[in-house]
Formats: structure tokens, sequence, C-alpha cells
């Protein structure tokens, strides 16, 4: 790679489009977006806060943003520039991004998603189209009046934009992160994206890409390796295993190390990294996630991974959101109690649903109702937060 290539731009052909209505919220993060175009012009390094950017000279070009933070305090991550330049070659081709692209953001560009999507059409040279804080029926408005192409978004700010029930034709790519898109959403999406391909890929703010699904991936599947991407697994004694236990990622996308905070689920080893992560991988090459060690808990001596139930009852109920925490248990180690926002079936189907598909010790005990479901600003539900009010609920 060049020493032109390892350090961001910003094509001057790009544009930072402005709502025709502001929130506060918005015009933060519009005029932080500004900010941060003065940051990349200078050449220097950047740290992406949700409060601001700012720019100061390092003798290597580099990234520092947070992570997602829905389990913990975030962390503040340092990656090289070149480690996104990598993936914007190959999204450029992937999804078409041209100088003629508008894409758009929905959350706050402290969050890697956003963050990449914006920094991503600035160096290629798209505009930007900012409209987080917005409502969805004005985000809809939005795309229809900037006649946006590409959504970066997570399943829960597609699902809020699909309830508009606004037909936004010029949308002709969907980028999904941030979680599992629910089976029952994709027909809604293509109802109101009808020109829409729907790409969804897994990654951490730590990994970026690491596999990308599309309309031939398997149910359940997360999708095969990004490209240049390379997994291994390992079992709990750190032995590596043929395609089931921790995964491990090896890239040019990885990030280089925590500039605040740590996380004893990351770990570097031969070239990999891991942030506690696990999944298995069939003989086509598709991986199938299990869920984060550090949301594992043991129900009678058995582990138990609550993204597997989480995701089961949103493909089998489809709730607006599912969401499966624990509580201790004198008897067994932990209960497990399921929250839903939106309507669905009743507890006593639910519930049963997931005895039969889980047995009885790993099914939720109880299901509660919430409206709304807390969400952090990157669309993620905030486990911390749930977690207080599930407590003050017993």
């Amino acid at each position: 790679m060049t020493h032109a290539r390892s350090h961001f731009s910003w094509s001057p052909c790009c544009e930072i489009r402005v709502p025709a209505q502001m929130s506060q919220q918005n015009q933060t993060h519009c005029e932080a977006t500004a900010a941060m175009r003065t940051c990349i012009q200078t050449g220097g390094s950047i740290r992406v806060t949700n409060a601001q950017p700012s720019a100061f000279k390092t003798l290597t070009p580099q990234l520092f943003c947070e992570t997602g933070g829905s389990t913990g305090a975030p962390k503040v991550i340092a990656r090289s520039h070149a480690s996104w330049i990598a993936s914007f070659d190959i999204n450029q081709k992937l999804f078409d991004i041209t100088q003629q692209s508008c894409t758009a953001v929905f959350g706050g560009i402290g969050y890697s998603l956003a963050l990449y999507g914006v920094i991503e059409a600035a160096h290629i040279g798209a505009d930007i189209c900012m409209l987080a804080g917005l409502r969805p029926d004005v985000q809809c408005d939005e795309i229809l009046r900037q006649n946006a192409t590409l959504l970066y978004i997570t399943p829960t700010q597609l699902a809020m934009l699909c309830a508009a029930n606004t037909s936004c034709p010029s949308i002709l790519h969907i980028i999904i992160g941030g979680g599992v898109l629910p089976d029952g959403l994709r027909g809604l999406v293509r109802i109101s994206f009808p020109n829409a391909v729907m790409t969804q890929f897994y990654g951490a703010s730590e990994t970026s890409f690491i596999t990308i699904a599309n309309t031939l991936t398997p149910n359940g599947s997360v999708g095969a390796p990004y490209p240049n991407v390379t997994l291994r697994f390992t079992d709990p004694l750190g032995n590596e295993t043929e395609n089931t236990g921790e995964v491990w990622v090896k890239s040019p996308y990885v990030f280089d190390g925590y500039d605040q905070g740590t996380s004893a689920d990351t770990r570097f080893q031969d070239g990999f990294v891991t942030i506690g992560e696990y999944g298995r991988l069939d003989v086509a090459g598709h991986l199938y996630l299990l869920g984060r060690k550090n949301r594992m808990v043991t129900v009678a001596d058995q582990n138990v991974f609550p993204e597997e139930i989480e995701s089961f009852v949103a493909n089998r109920f489809a709730p607006e959101h599912a969401i499966v925490l624990a509580q201790p248990d004198a008897l067994r180690g932990h209960r497990l109690i399921l929250i839903v926002q939106g309507k669905t079936a009743s507890e006593d189907t639910i519930l049963k649903a997931c005895r039969d598909t889980f047995g009885p010790l790993k099914a939720p005990r109880r299901m509660l109702v919430i409206d709304p479901l807390p969400l952090l600003t990157s669309g993620k539900p905030d486990l911390i937060t749930l977690a207080k009010w599930l407590e003050a609920q017993t």
C-alpha cells in the first residue's frame, strides 16, 4: 500500500447534506461531521467520541473511536487509517459506491458503524446524509428528498424505518451491522425499499468486517468470511479445533489495541485476535454464532448463550425487541428472564416454545414486557440500563 493510501482523505466531491428538519442531536452530529472533515484534511490522527472529533499529529496516522458500550463502559480503540481504507476499496466494488452515491447514516459518529459509513463515503467521494436524532418518518422523508442510495444501519433502526410505511425506491444497498436481522423484518424491508439489496455483516469495533451475508446465506448464519479474512477456532483450554469454539480473526482490518479501557475477552495470538465470541463454521464455510463469552451464564452446570434464545424468539414470534438476561438462582446458579417489546404471542406460548427448543433448564423462566426498551444512541439495546430495570421489577 502506498503512503498516500495509508491516510484518510476527504474527496472534494463529498458533501454533507443537511436535513430540512433539524433536531438538536442531529445538529450536533452534522457539526461534528464537519469538524471531522477538517481533521481529515489536516492529515493527522483523529479521535472521535460522542462529543466531538479532534485531530493531532502522531508518527503514523491513527483513528481513535469508541466501542458501543452495550454491556459495559465504552472503550476507546486505536486503529490505523489503512485498516479501514483496505475495506473501502472492497466495498466500493461490492456496493457500487461512486461519487454519485449518497450514504445515509443513522447513529452518532461516536459509534463505529456510523463513523465507518461517513469516512468511507468521504474517502470515495459519495455524499453523506446525517439522519441521527430524527423521527423515522422524517428520516424517510429525507431519504426521498436527498435521493439517498445506500444505508449504514442497525436492525433496530431499520425496523423503525419500515414502521414508517414509506416507500424509498432510491435506496439500492442496505448494509446492516450491529445485530442479527430477524427473518420477519426482511419482508417489510422489501416493501419499504423495493430496489435495495440487503447485505448484513458481522464484525466489531475491534475487528471491523468478519463475515458478510446475502440472500444465499442459510438462515441463522452470519455469512461467509469477508474478503481477506481468515478464521480459526479454539476450545476453552485454548487448543485449536476444526470448526467450533471461540472465534479468532486474522485480517488487514483489525485494530491496533485499546487506547482507553480493557477487555479480558480480547486477546491477540499469532496474528489473530478474538473478542470472546463463540461460533461454528459449517462445511460450506458459513459462520453461525453462539454468543459472547461475557454474556454466557451457567444454568445447572450447562453453559447458556442468551443470544441463541434471543434469536429464536425474534425469528419465531417477531417482537420489536427480545433480550434475555440472567438473575442469580441459589439452586441452579442462574435463571433466565425474557424481556420483549412490541406485540407478540402470549407468555405461555413463547416460554413453551423455548422449553421445547432448548429444554427446561436453558429456557427462560419468565417473560416481561417493556415499552420502550432502552437503546443506546448507536441503536443497540442498552443492556446495563435494562438490567437495572429488571432488578427493580423483582
